[in-house]
């Protein structure tokens, strides 16, 4: 299992435009890849999972997978957090 947690520091949160970015890029991936907020783990694979954390700025959040491209999964969900100004 390969996990990381990040701070999302985007003044909007993780809302719908990010969410479906996301959603995207862990839908390439064979491993099943969860997002955590506030107690909550919800689906990456899931618009309406992720869009029902209700992310603000400020959110510690962990992504997590597990499956045989789990690390890679993991890293790449960061890096898309990252590229596209979400968090850190």
């Amino acid at each position: 299992m390969a996990e990381k947690t990040m701070t999302i520091t985007d003044e909007t949160g993780v809302h719908a435009r990010p969410a479906t970015i996301l959603v995207n890029k862990a839908g390439g991936f064979k491993s099943d890849i969860q997002l955590a907020y506030n107690g909550k783990s919800v689906n990456l694979k899931s618009i309406m999972g992720v869009m029902s954390l209700g992310i603000p700025q400020g959110a510690e959040i962990t992504i997590s997978a597990e499956g045989d491209d789990a690390e890679e999964a993991v890293n790449t969900i960061a890096e898309t957090i990252k590229s596209e100004g979400l968090g850190e």
